[in-house]
């Protein structure tokens, strides 16, 4: 199972995420969960670092197979939220489709 948590602030705006395991939906290599999941969450780390100023870290533990995102800006920018959005968006209708066995989701307030 793929376990994923959005980080959100006080004010609800999404700050981050943290992601690991396997969706376990078809074997290593064939699994189209996992793929799009993986093509979601890289595709929102890029497009923040092109199209956003918002300073952020991530890491992407291949081996442990983790990736975590924040973004370390106080304000964050109304088009990294968009783009923030968009990946919860995007998860939830692959849950949605495929099932909570596969992809879990969970929202947590994380302050400062």
């Amino acid at each position: 199972m793929i376990r994923i948590i959005i980080y959100q602030n006080g004010q609800s705006e999404y700050t981050g995420f943290r992601m690991e395991g396997h969706a376990g939906y078809a074997e290593h290599g064939q699994d189209i969960v996992c793929a799009a999941v993986s093509v979601l969450v890289i595709n929102t780390i890029n497009a923040i670092e092109a199209f956003t100023e918002d300073s952020s870290k991530h890491a992407i533990h291949e081996e442990k197979d983790v990736v975590s995102f924040d973004i370390l800006s106080t304000s964050i920018s109304d088009s990294a939220q968009l783009l923030l959005r968009s990946l919860v968006l995007g998860l939830e209708g692959i849950r949605s489709e495929y099932g909570k066995k596969y992809l879990e989701i969970k929202k947590k307030k994380r302050h400062a």
